[in-house]
């Protein structure tokens, strides 16, 4: 525990923040070192998390609290693939929530032989998080990384527990946490697998979705699409963490150092734009497993199915696995109406899995 000396400069800092005061990425890096670690009293932790979000972080604090994430907390797994390896993960926190998509999408972009590290989290804000539809499937979150990495390599696919590979400070935090913070934009920006090298990263709202784009590009990640979905005849600041199939997705991409902000709508996919109450969330996480485990099965002409598949195509798209989304999205609806992605889920299984809870 920290001294007398260290809680007060710790809370020197709190007031600075709230005051308005820019942190270095080193300074930052520093901090977040410290909530990460449990060195500060949870009082302390909670009210410098809660400064630094409502003062706003900068590009060069967030990637100091990446940073700190990256090397005091985040177990890591080797492969021996070559080429694209993408991650398609979203923030949560944002305003419309949506039947899970990252995670059927994951699936499908692996079907199309994409691989695909996708990690995930249990709920924060919403229904449920990827762990949760995941653990419903019959993945076991507590298993070993070492199984993660042995599927990955033998099928191109694999699930990584944010609970499994953050090794304490952020798995400790998330389970008492009810509020946003800065672990929101860099969590889903953990590196557990080294090697993955693009990454499809929705944020909650347009300016993190800037910050997002802005730390990848910071921290060396070469193509990346942080996309901000909306719904026709709502507020644009209601939105969604990943591509819209209801109206516009606002998207920041990345490429070889260079970030371009533009949007799409579902008809750049060769999609028509639906009702949102077609894609949006069940009640329950059981509910969302279900629809999801439906679409696989053979649920193929649906809104949900097209939604999965319109985020997987941008996965296709960012890797160059495909020239457009267009063509991505034709190339992920082969693969769900082939079979292939539920395919992925069984590989999953063998692998990474448990007795799957009946749905």
């Amino acid at each position: 525990m920290a001294t007398e000396a260290q809680l007060r400069e710790f809370g020197k800092l709190i007031c600075s923040v709230a005051a308005g005061a820019l942190m270095t990425r080193e300074e930052a890096c520093e901090a977040y070192r410290q909530v990460i670690l449990n060195e500060q009293p949870e009082l302390q932790q909670g009210a410098f998390l809660m400064a630094h979000l409502a003062r706003g972080p900068s590009t060069e604090e967030l990637s100091g609290a990446w940073d700190a994430l990256d090397r005091y907390d985040t177990a890591k797994i080797h492969i021996n693939i070559e080429g694209a390896v993408c991650d398609i993960v979203g923030t949560g926190s944002d305003p419309l929530k949506t039947v899970n998509c990252s995670s059927p999408a994951a699936l499908i972009a692996a079907a199309c032989s994409l691989p695909v590290a996708k990690k995930g989290a249990r709920l924060v804000t919403g229904v449920s998080g990827a762990s949760d539809i995941f653990e419903i499937l019959g993945i076991d979150l507590n298993a070993p990384l070492s199984r993660a990495e042995e599927c990955l390599n033998a099928h191109g696919i694999c699930y990584l527990p944010g609970e499994a590979f953050l090794r304490s400070g952020w798995a400790r935090l998330i389970r008492s946490m009810r509020f946003t913070s800065a672990f929101n934009i860099i969590g889903p920006l953990t590196m557990p697998c080294e090697q993955t090298n693009c990454i499809v990263i929705g944020g909650y709202s347009p300016q993190v979705c800037d910050q997002l784009a802005a730390v990848l590009r910071e921290i060396g990640m070469k193509r990346a699409l942080a996309p901000y979905g909306m719904v026709n005849g709502t507020d644009s600041s209601l939105g969604m963490d990943e591509f819209s199939l209801s109206g516009p997705t606002r998207v920041v991409e990345l490429r070889d150092g260079k970030m371009e902000t533009y949007e799409v709508t579902p008809e750049d996919f060769g999609l028509k734009t639906l009702p949102f109450q077609m894609i949006s969330s069940r009640e329950s996480a059981q509910a969302n497993a279900q629809s999801i485990l439906d679409v696989l099965s053979g649920h193929y002409d649906t809104p949900l199915a097209d939604f999965f598949c319109m985020n997987a195509a941008s996965a296709l798209y960012i890797s160059d696995l495909a020239s457009s989304y267009a063509e991505g999205l034709t190339l992920a609806r082969t693969a769900l109406a082939s079979g292939k992605a539920l395919q992925k889920l069984e590989q999953l299984k063998t692998v990474q899995g448990v007795q799957p809870t009946s749905l």
